[in-house]
């Protein structure tokens, strides 16, 4: 073979790949097509082909990372046929390898680095603006193009404002950072558009000297950081699966006074609204542990916070984003509340912000198109307050990548002045300078009363307003949700303080478990299991395997009555109903027998007038 003559020895000939283009082409494994004519394959004289291929070596690292592998390799025993249910197979981002430093760059992100499905389908989209033919200006044909007629770039400026598009979506702006930076057509070297902010001294300086706090050079110190209003959002748009979601929270608040959190449980798909835009919908919403209060929430600990999010894995759902309540009664008795939040305030508090920052700094987004595999995150927050109408109301939000960064590297701390953010001093409070962070100069961009740009000083405080990224929310016209238990639905967990509690005599109820220990109605279980709390119920009892949970799971989304009565034949399903019909309504008691004098109520009164207290 010619090519082995030229290729490295490292080469793996099973991954050699044709294409008619460098980058974005249709690509061939060159195995599949070796047999086959030249001109059956649709090459010509004088054709350009440009040939890929893997080494050995980096096959190893990805299929270590969980990176796709080869037809070659046959498969686990897992995957074969046993006997047992086939369950869907996992289809989820998954982290880059581990960095030894957080500025460390992975070499070829784009072969290690796998992202999520909806980020592959909106990567391999035109995501042009289609234009119909201008009558007034286009001079050509109904088949003709000119620049008057010919698509916009998603990242269009007047398309943008003409729609009343305030931020771009996350795919549009890596088109638009990719296309200054990577020019595929000339088949140069890809390098990853994106790079996170980084605020922290860098460790492993180069320069020699000993590491910081001893030592410290321009090569490893942070630059200055200039705020500005970030003109991208990761999710452009929060919709939540059905409405009752948003009653269910705000009973809480209507029956105690007080306020309540809750995680968003959902999925990402994408928005047609704007351009490669991208969908948060939320199906359910968990309350954790938490001590409710007129004017927050105290959050306890989570001790199963890994378990639920492994029900809602099972349910094809993750954790996507974090709501709370911030209402106070208006006092009217019309059911309206007091606008707290509105543009001569703020929206979100300084220590809201530091709280959003660090829950999206716990959920990175897994990226190809960056340096160092990750690019901020889809972790959205919503806020249930009251508007300036004095209706109830939802506002979604994100903070952006350097509030994130900034929360990260303890540059900023929260104000008691809602509407402000602190920055740091390197001193600690005792006045000794601190050890463990370093504080860069920090200014912010603002227009002054003669409508100049003028740049500022940010210390000792900034405007939050900076670190903020709002989004688009709303309800769909026709609601589809995933879970379609029939109200009223399961208890919600952690609701103990109202007298909601989660019991297994609810559980029979909602299942409709006779005293036989048999359901009344098959096809009516099959939705009744459809609940998002009553499967985490469920799951923490530990009585269904692992098997049988993800079956129950799949019978609660997909609503199939066939996986339901496969689900009834389990041995974990049968001990389930044997314990719900003993702990289930106790039987009604023997009747006293009657002579049929009406002597009931004088015989009951005897016996109650027999007992005596000693």
């Amino acid at each position: 073979m010619q090519l082995s003559e030229v290729l490295p020895a490292t080469v793996d000939f099973n991954t050699l790949t044709l294409s008619n283009q460098p980058a974005g082409g249709e690509i061939k494994l060159l195995k599949e097509i070796a047999r086959h004519r030249v001109s059956a394959i649709g090459l010509g004289h004088g054709d350009m082909v440009f040939i890929n291929y893997k080494h050995v070596d980096s096959l190893s690292n990805g299929n270590s990372n969980g990176d796709t592998t080869t037809s070659s390799h046959p498969l686990s025993s897992t995957n074969r046929l046993n006997g047992h249910a086939i369950l869907p197979t996992e289809d989820l981002p998954i982290d880059p390898p581990p960095m030894t430093s957080p500025s460390e760059k992975i070499k070829n992100p784009w072969e290690l680095v796998k992202q999520s499905a909806l980020d592959d389908r909106l990567d391999k989209l035109n995501g042009k603006i289609p234009r119909k033919r201008d009558v007034k200006m286009c001079r050509h044909g109904e088949k003709g193009m000119c620049d008057y007629c010919m698509p916009l770039e998603p990242f269009n400026a007047d398309y943008l404002k003409e729609r009343k598009i305030k931020n771009l979506s996350f795919h549009s702006h890596l088109r638009k950072i990719n296309s200054a930076t990577n020019k595929p057509e000339l088949g140069s070297s890809f390098m990853p558009p994106l790079t996170e902010p980084y605020y922290r001294v860098k460790r492993d300086c180069p320069s020699g000297h000993p590491q910081w706090p001893e030592g410290i050079c321009t090569k490893c110190q942070p630059s200055a950081i200039t705020l500005q209003p970030q003109t991208f959002r990761m999710v452009d748009h929060v919709e939540f699966a059905t409405p009752s979601l948003i009653e269910n929270l705000l009973q809480f608040w209507r029956a105690s006074g007080a306020q309540r959190l809750g995680y968003l449980y959902g999925r990402y798909t994408e928005y047609t609204e704007v351009p490669l835009g991208v969908k948060a919908i939320v199906e359910a919403i968990y309350e954790p542990p938490q001590v409710g209060e007129v004017d927050g929430v105290t959050l306890n600990e989570w001790e199963n916070e890994k378990e639920m999010d492994e029900v809602a894995r099972l349910c094809g759902l993750e954790r996507i984003g974090v709501i709370w309540t911030d209402l106070v009664d208006s006092g009217v008795g019309d059911g309206s509340v007091i606008c707290k939040r509105h543009i001569d305030s703020y929206y979100l508090s300084s220590l809201e912000v530091a709280f959003v920052a660090r829950l999206q700094s716990q959920f990175p987004k897994p990226t190809k198109w960056s340096d160092t595999g990750r690019f901020g995150s889809n972790f959205v927050t919503c806020v249930v307050s009251g508007d300036e109408s004095g209706q109830i109301t939802i506002s979604a939000y994100q903070v952006s990548n350097s509030a994130v960064e900034m929360v990260r590297a303890d540059i900023v701390e929260p104000s008691a002045d809602p509407t402000v953010m602190l920055v740091r001093n390197e001193e600690e409070d005792d006045g000794s300078e601190s050890r463990t962070r370093y504080i860069p100069e920090v200014f912010y961009r603002r227009i002054n009363e003669y409508g100049a740009s003028v740049q500022e000083n940010a210390k000792p405080s900034f405007p939050v307003e900076y670190l903020l990224v709002t989004l688009t929310h709303g309800f769909p016209s026709d609601p589809k949700p995933l879970f379609m238990a029939e109200a009223p639905g399961f208890p919600v967990e952690n609701r103990a303080v109202l007298g909601q509690d989660q019991e297994l005599k609810t559980v029979s109820d909602r299942l409709g478990v006779d005293k036989d220990g048999q359901l009344r109605k098959t096809s009516e279980g099959v939705l009744a299991v459809s609940d998002f709390h009553l499967l985490c119920f469920l799951h923490g009892m530990g009585i269904l395997n692992k098997e049988e949970e993800a079956l129950l799971c799949r019978v609660a989304t997909q609503h199939d009555l066939a996986d339901g009565y496969q689900l009834l034949s389990t041995p974990g399903w049968a001990t389930l109903l044997a314990i719900l019909q003993t702990t289930g309504e106790r039987p009604p008691k023997r009747p006293s027998p009657d002579d049929g004098d009406g002597s009931n109520t004088e015989r009951l009164a005897k016996r109650v007038g027999g007992v005596r207290l000693d």
